[in-house]
């Protein structure tokens, strides 16, 4: 089992920056694939970005590229999400999430295997 666990979730101004963190524990081998994945408010769960510790490789979405990127330290067992230039439809709760190795419909099918419990970031006009 994995256990995952957001942090870093606030209200931020239009054009503000935010860094999410969410740190694994437990058998992070089974982990090696680290996404974010936001609800909306009215909207069905999107995935926002993932990274592969094992491979290096990176996606993301493609309206977020250019304001969010997304960082994976394997020593800390911790990934990131850097949001730059926020915006009120931003606003959302945002999901770590983890499995063994990124696919390619990973990012676009959520498909993960273990899950955090989200953290809120508001983006206020």
């Amino acid at each position: 089992q994995v256990r995952l666990v957001e942090s870093g979730g606030a209200t931020v101004q239009a054009g503000g920056s935010l860094r999410l963190s969410c740190v694994a524990s437990g058998n992070t081998e089974e982990s090696t694939c680290m996404g974010w994945i936001r609800q909306v408010p009215g909207k069905d769960r999107e995935g926002v970005a993932n990274i592969d510790g094992g491979t290096g490789r990176v996606d993301i979405v493609r309206s977020m590229k250019g304001r969010f990127a997304v960082s994976l330290d394997n020593a800390k067992s911790t990934v990131y999400l850097h949001m730059n230039n926020l915006e009120p439809e931003d606003t959302g709760r945002y999901y770590c999430a983890g499995r063994w190795g990124c696919r390619s419909w990973t990012l676009r099918r959520h498909g993960y295997n273990y899950w955090g419990q989200g953290t809120q970031v508001t983006g206020s006009p």
